[in-house]
């Protein structure tokens, strides 16, 4: 766009001058009936709280592109002031579509159903159990795979009794507790993976966290540090149980992962038998034969040679699952 445009787009704006906002022309009408409605329901328009936004949408009641019209004004003021769109939200989307807000309700009571029923105890049971229940929980919330994946552990707190996620672009989602019964189980499936990632924090390694899933102790939880606040909140987990704490999970992994526990086809994790700690050593150096040390290091010469390949086949392996993922994805996301 030439300058000439620019400047003729902005004589057609209009001033708030209560607010000291640019407002494009074609947005004046509809942003006047949400910044009119704020002032006298004491709520601010600039940032707009997403629920307060929900509320105007409850409160003006119009055809859905009436009200498509108002979320694009109201997203276009706060994007050209450098703020986040609030009707972009997954709260704003319900009330837009009821259809699919009920079909989310109804996923998300099954969602919390299984992270529910997952193990929480034993090795490695325990520790998968406790990691995809809460990757379950925030898909009940109507976040993206992709969102889940960038969650940080600054980014989940509790609020009394409920569960607050802030994904990265500043969009709120909240799991409260059921209105009927007052419990929430989210909270204490988020208590019990944070307990886990605060264990590792005071005993990296996996040695002892098996012991603590077989026989728990209790954990003392420390505000995070700066360090800890970055990590993921959700790593993946090898079959050996460790948890790469700069790694996240991949939205691939994460949207396998809850069809896998939506089909009932979830791997299930054999529980390994854990020793007592007084069995895992006796402190007492063992009598080696001169020539120990000696074989050690041709036997790795040895493996060296035999598995310098294996990148080359790891890569055709890993090309192959991706074909296979996407072909996948299109058999369950096709009509």
């Amino acid at each position: 766009m030439t300058s000439t445009g620019r400047e003729s787009i902005h004589r057609n704006d209009v001033h708030d001058a209560d607010l000291g906002l640019r407002i494009p022309a074609r947005y004046r009408h509809d942003w006047a009936l949400f910044a009119d409605w704020c002032a006298a329901a004491d709520h601010n328009p600039i940032p707009a709280a997403p629920e307060a936004l929900a509320l105007f949408l409850h409160e003006h009641p119009a055809t859905v592109a009436t009200q498509r019209r108002r979320l694009s004004a109201i997203n276009a003021v706060h994007t050209g002031h450098g703020y986040p769109a609030p009707g972009r939200t997954e709260t704003v989307r319900r009330h837009l579509d009821a259809a699919r807000a009920q079909r989310l309700d109804q996923l998300s009571r099954v969602l919390i159903q299984r992270a529910a029923e997952l193990p929480t105890l034993g090795w490695p049971g325990g520790l998968f159990g406790r990691r995809d229940a809460l990757l379950l929980v925030l898909v009940a919330t109507g976040m993206t795979f992709i969102d889940i994946t960038r969650l940080r552990r600054r980014d989940l707190r509790l609020d009394g009794d409920v569960l607050v996620a802030t994904t990265r672009a500043g969009s709120c989602f909240q799991i409260a507790p059921d209105p009927e019964t007052g419990n929430n189980p989210a909270v204490e499936i988020y208590r019990r993976w944070a307990e886990i990632q605060t264990f590792l924090d005071q005993y990296p390694g996996t040695h002892l966290l098996r012991h603590h899933l077989a026989d728990p102790i209790e954990i003392i939880t420390d505000p995070l540090d700066a360090e800890q606040a970055r990590q993921p909140l959700l790593c993946p987990i090898d079959r050996w149980g460790h948890l790469p704490h700069a790694r996240s999970m991949t939205p691939q992994s994460v949207s396998m992962l809850v069809r896998a526990h939506l089909s009932g086809r979830a791997p299930v994790r054999r529980a390994l038998l854990v020793p007592p700690h007084d069995e895992t050593g006796t402190g007492v150096e063992p009598d080696l034969d001169p020539g120990y040390y000696d074989r050690g290091i041709a036997a790795r010469h040895r493996d060296h040679e035999a598995l310098e390949d294996l990148d080359d086949l790891f890569d055709e392996i890993e090309q192959r699952a991706d074909t296979m993922l996407e072909e996948l994805m299109g058999v369950l996301e096709g009509p």
